[in-house]
């Protein structure tokens, strides 16, 4: 019992636990949404738009979450503006808008000559580093992202899976995806510098495509997902405690490891199910 309690007495890493079931509930409660629509490749894209805003902020000397925010807004206000373009396809908007933010992120990190940016915890962040503050900060980001979800879930389940229903139904759907956009910006922009840009796709993807094959509503996927990034959380600390591995890596590659053996339980699963006359779990729309 000591290996499993030890590492959670000290300080930092209690922190890093808080912020990193904190982040798993955010990522889930947006990452549901990307995983059904099929939008991976918006979440990366947005997530690596981050660094013009982050670079700017921290060469001013000002706060990193602040240019982060800006970043993001200049994002959601970009996509949605491309995907209103109709001889333009939305991957061709999306895979544009990454390379021009990024190369600007590059550009003006190189105008310093100390390199004053560090990409490294830009990209890979730090959740040992998580301070009393950040964890106000990510409460308060978890309760804007609950408002929204709830406020905006029968749009979002009517963009998700019947976007002329939503035109039918009277409610907006281009509203309902920016404002979907607006959702997944905040999931990225409260989880960056927990786990950094490249690996804040490990918590807002796998725990709900992970979730996706035992869960029938959204609700639960949403609710699975937040379980099942948290369990990440809690077993990447242990091993990065034990095994002295990046932290945030670690808890990124366990929550990749959970979806993978989601996937293959679930085949086991599907395939029993064949011989048997029981009908397979259906996501239901709630």
């Amino acid at each position: 019992m000591e290996w499993l309690t030890a590492p959670f007495e000290v300080t930092f890493v209690q922190r890093a636990l808080w912020g990193g079931i904190l982040v798993s509930a955010i990522c889930a409660s947006a990452g549901t949404w990307v995983v059904l629509r099929g939008m991976a490749f918006l979440g990366d894209a947005m997530s690596h738009g981050l660094l013009p805003g982050v670079a700017l902020a921290a060469l001013l000397g000002g706060n990193l979450m602040v240019g982060a925010v800006v970043s993001a807004l200049v994002m959601t206000a970009g996509v949605t503006a491309l995907g209103r373009t109709p001889r333009l396809s939305q991957d061709t908007g999306i895979g544009l808008l990454f390379v021009g933010m990024l190369s600007l992120g590059v550009i003006i990190v190189s105008r310093s000559q100390s390199f004053a940016v560090d990409l490294t915890g830009f990209l890979f962040g730090d959740v040992l580093a998580v301070r009393q503050q950040d964890l106000l900060v990510l409460a308060a980001a978890l309760l804007a992202a609950l408002v929204v979800s709830v406020l905006g879930h029968r749009a979002f389940l009517a963009l998700a899976f019947d976007e002329r229903k939503a035109h039918t139904l009277g409610l907006r759907p281009r509203l309902a995806h920016a404002v979907l956009l607006g959702l997944l910006g905040l999931a990225i922009v409260a989880s960056f510098h927990i786990v950094g840009t490249l690996l804040v796709l490990g918590l807002l993807i796998a725990p709900p495509a992970a979730a996706l094959p035992w869960a029938r509503s959204v609700r639960g996927v949403m609710a699975l997902a937040a379980l099942l990034g948290a369990t990440a959380t809690f077993g990447g600390l242990l091993l990065s405690w034990h095994l002295s591995t990046a932290a945030g890596a670690t808890v990124a590659a366990l929550a990749v490891s959970l979806f993978f053996l989601s996937h293959m339980v679930s085949g086991l699963r599907d395939r029993r199910a064949r011989h048997t006359p029981a009908p397979a779990p259906v996501l239901e729309v709630d």
